[in-house]
């Protein structure tokens, strides 16, 4: 009767749910934390943090991880860096990763990881990010539907990485 054990199913059921709940509060954590370090830890006098406050409440986060993440922010707790990492992908599109994390070694082997895995490394900072004066690309570059496919996977993967926040590139 092996593989009939009804608390073997509820188990791995359970572990992928409670998985994905897990990713889901990292992420709604820490944009708790960037919130109330960018505009205080005032929910009232601050709009986005109210705002992520109340996604974290529709995602039933507990109260006392909303408040550990507020705390992050005030520096009661290890406190998270924002990290940008530049490369050059398919086509020779220029791209700008932003992450927000507190650990820097950890979000470095995940971002080199991913793109080693499609064949393009990290630039040297400031490479690619001059392209990017004001936030906004000062050409763009049009792609082949071949490169778009393989810069589409790319920032697919990279979405995947806990740490991640976004992605800019001069691509059309």
């Amino acid at each position: 009767m092996s593989g009939h054990s009804k608390w073997e199913n509820i188990k791995r059921k359970k572990a992928v749910v409670d998985a994905k709940r897990g990713k889901e509060f990292t992420k709604l954590s820490r944009n708790i934390t960037v919130a109330a370090k960018q505009g205080g830890v005032d929910p009232d006098s601050n709009a986005s943090l109210r705002l992520a406050i109340q996604k974290a409440k529709e995602a039933n986060m507990p109260k006392d991880k909303i408040a550990k993440a507020i705390k992050k922010a005030k520096g009661g707790a290890e406190g998270l860096e924002e990290i940008t990492y530049e490369f050059y992908g398919p086509g020779g599109v220029a791209c700008i990763v932003s992450c927000t994390t507190d650990n820097k070694n950890r979000t470095h082997s995940d971002v080199r990881l991913v793109l080693s895995n499609n064949n393009t490394e990290l630039a040297n900072p400031g490479s690619a990010s001059y392209i990017f004066s004001g936030g906004v690309p000062s050409f763009t570059v049009k792609l082949s539907s071949e490169d778009q496919a393989k810069l589409d996977k790319i920032i697919e993967e990279l979405k995947e990485i806990d740490e991640f926040d976004e992605v800019k590139s001069n691509a059309e």
